[in-house]
């Protein structure tokens, strides 16, 4: 794809969630949105009406999260969450699925889920957080096609807070599932601009990330190799099986990626050293 500067701002919601982060923060988050033109700040409910306020007269928008970060709320608190961030000035939700419910195949809980919050944000768009670290490729597919019939208007791959974050593979299959008129939010680990170009190679059309500046900077670089920008690396870059980690994961579901790691056609060029 052809990439400017400016379209690669537009893509990225310059992201701040952490519990600690206070006003100053906030503030800074929202001055640097404004200089670079990015497409929303994505900050915690609390934050909504002092950042409405900071970027009142500008282009960008205010995102807010829901059921944040681990989706096990109720449906009903998750709307009211999205109906008060909405009157607060947010213009955009990202919501965490119920991960378990969508493991256990109760698929019309997490759809009634997703349906409500849609529901609560309207007529603003919903991004549907799948939390991809905890799913096998099966149930990424399935929750991609839930959020698209819930009314969803982008899937979304990550919190940033689970036991990783963002993968081309992932974002690929994102991109197949839900096809060319939904959006797909790469976010976690999207840390400079080597990340992002991956990510949108893969079918990212938005990103989430607190490096947004860093990512812009790291542009300038791009221009003088593009296609080294996506050369695969050591350690291998090309899935999430060598991020893996039994103290993180489900015991069936690092073993899932394992096996996954053992049949790759990388293998031999890209994870011989760690094997």
């Amino acid at each position: 794809m052809q990439l400017t500067r400016e379209s690669l701002a537009r893509m990225i919601d310059h992201t701040e969630l952490k519990s600690h982060s206070g006003e100053k923060k906030i503030k800074s988050l929202c001055d640097e949105a404004k200089a670079f033109c990015f497409y929303c700040v994505c900050v915690n409910p609390i934050y909504v009406p002092l950042s409405s306020e900071l970027l009142q007269g500008s282009d960008v928008l205010v995102c807010s999260v829901v059921g944040f970060p681990l989706g096990s709320t109720p449906g009903r608190i998750k709307a009211q969450e999205a109906r008060q961030a909405v009157a607060a000035g947010a213009r955009e939700i990202d919501m965490v699925i119920h991960v378990g419910a969508l493991k256990d195949k109760q698929y019309d809980r997490v759809q009634d889920d997703i349906r409500a919050v849609v529901a609560a944000s309207q007529p603003h768009p919903v991004k549907v957080i799948l939390e991809t670290c905890y799913l096998t490729d099966e149930e990424i597919v399935r929750g991609c096609e839930l959020a698209v019939e819930a009314g969803a208007r982008f899937v979304k791959t990550s919190t940033g807070f689970g036991a990783f974050g963002a993968f081309e593979d992932h974002v690929r299959l994102m991109r197949r599932t839900v096809g060319p008129d939904i959006g797909v939010k790469a976010s976690g680990g999207v840390v400079n601009f080597k990340d992002a170009w991956r990510m949108i190679q893969a079918g990212a059309d938005r990103l989430g990330t607190s490096a947004g500046v860093a990512i812009l900077e790291g542009y300038t670089l791009h221009k003088f190799a593009p296609s080294a920008w996506l050369l695969p690396e050591i350690p291998c870059h090309n899935c999430p099986s060598r991020h893996a980690k039994l103290d993180k994961l489900p015991k069936g579901l690092y073993t899932y990626y394992k096996k996954r790691c053992r049949t790759c056609e990388h293998l031999e060029t890209y994870n011989r050293f760690y094997d």
